[in-house]
């Protein structure tokens, strides 16, 4: 069973009183329990099944302008003491940075919202077991499939964040998640795909016939792939390489980055730095969302945030230190975004893919090639030639590369957003950008 939130605020607050009374000026504190549960198979038989239990305490001590953290699985009151007493050392042999500080009281978040992030239904091993067995018979049903895997996750969590400032608040969340990963194999290659689902509701992930069916046929389609010349091309992202876009410009406006001096996004607020139909939310309370939230990991109370407004930068994400260093008011953003998301645009998908006359489609890119230093982007990527809005074949081996600068300014966006993951984005064309093949 999950700990209450009374046992979590009892050790949250013993801690607080102990390091006050030991010198701390300030201090704050997170006590979190997790109980995950996973089943993975593999070519249709149980490969593992795994239970882990943890219990956790993360402890911020400062002493004016001095900060140090301390963090132990062992909530025993003995090395309760133990921990805040070298805690306390630590801090007062740290440096003094002027920046340190708990969040501003008049940011701190008031109440919890109720946004229905748990689920207490309880999915039994067995149940699992069946789940899975469906799943592999659905993703093996095409003979081209030569191996599966796949596997389900229950998670269950509960947390107590408090401070010196009397801030007090937690919530339980839970997930569960399944996947599937598929291998198929013809005369000409092996190709590798997969599918997942991961709600906060168990009856709202998808169904395992389902799950199991988009994987192959993911896998399937990529099979015999042919080579392409070097060019200069329109690219379509998928939606799972569209968002994984969008979590690189996220990190080139986190208050860390642009402190530093480490963005290619530095000054560029209420600057156009994509096209004017182009707008970006970031929304913490939506229902049941993956990366809901009404505070942020300082406590700060967390409100929508319209980060992008026809082209133009609104907003950074700022946590409190770093706010401080840019003379900047947390937005609830320690810890990063919440529910961040492209608005969908305007044109269908079947017409996006009808723009020009010869596209690639782009569904898997490999390295990590996005560097927010500079903007410039190149990485490894395979999908599919399209040419009059028909799929025409598979294609492998390419580098992709462009800079974000040019980039982000030559999105078009599809309308066919959904909200599947914590980062969310409509199928995405990009003009212009440069293909390296054979």
């Amino acid at each position: 069973m999950i700990k209450d939130q009374e046992y979590l605020s009892k050790k949250a607050f013993y801690c607080l009183d102990l390091a006050k009374k030991l010198g701390a000026t300030d201090c704050s504190v997170v006590v979190n329990n997790s109980i995950s549960e996973t089943v993975n198979f593999r070519n249709k038989k149980l490969d593992e099944s795994n239970r882990s239990d943890n219990l956790a305490i993360g402890i911020t001590t400062y002493i004016g302008k001095k900060k140090s953290s301390i963090s132990s699985s062992n909530l025993l009151k003995e090395n309760l003491d133990t921990l805040i007493e070298k805690c306390i050392e630590t801090t007062k042999n740290t440096p003094e940075d002027e920046f340190n500080s708990l969040p501003d009281k008049d940011l701190l978040a008031k109440e919890v919202k109720d946004l229905n992030l748990y689920d207490d239904t309880h999915i039994k091993n067995e149940d699992k077991i069946e789940y899975l067995k469906r799943l592999e018979v659905s993703a093996s049903s095409n003979k081209k499939i030569i191996n599966t895997e796949s596997s389900f996750t229950e998670d269950k969590s509960n947390f107590i964040l408090a401070n010196s400032d009397g801030f007090c608040a937690g919530y339980k969340d839970s997930s569960f998640i399944a996947s599937s990963v598929t291998v198929a194999k013809d005369e000409k290659s092996m190709e590798r795909d997969y599918e997942y689902t991961s709600k906060c509701h168990l009856k709202d992930i998808k169904d395992a016939e389902v799950l199991g069916k988009l994987a192959a046929e993911q896998t399937i389609k990529k099979l015999s792939p042919k080579k392409i010349s070097s060019e200069k091309i329109a690219l379509i992202f998928d939606k799972r390489i569209a968002k994984g876009i969008l979590n690189t410009f996220a990190s080139a406006i986190y208050s860390s980055a642009i402190s530093r001096g480490t963005s290619f996004l530095k000054d560029k607020i209420n600057q156009k730095i994509f096209s004017d139909e182009i707008n970006i939310f970031d929304k913490p309370d939506i229902l049941k969302g993956i990366g809901s939230r009404t505070f942020d990991s300082e406590g700060v109370k967390t409100d929508t945030l319209k980060l992008v407004n026809q082209g133009a930068l609104n907003h950074y994400l700022v946590d409190t230190y770093n706010g401080k260093k840019l003379n900047l008011k947390s937005n609830g953003r320690c810890g990063g975004t919440t529910n961040l998301y492209f608005d969908k645009g305007k044109i269908s998908f079947k017409d996006l893919l009808s723009l020009n006359s010869r596209c690639l489609y782009i569904t898997e890119t490999i390295g990590h090639g996005s560097n927010i230093v500079t903007g410039d982007y190149s990485v490894g990527a395979t999908g599919f030639l399209i040419e009059k809005g028909e799929f025409k074949y598979p294609i492998n081996e390419i580098t992709i590369a462009g800079n974000f600068k040019d980039m982000f300014k030559n999105i078009t966006l599809a309308d066919d957003l959904e909200f599947e993951y914590a980062t969310n984005s409509p199928t995405m064309m990009i003009e212009g950008m440069v293909v390296a093949g054979k």
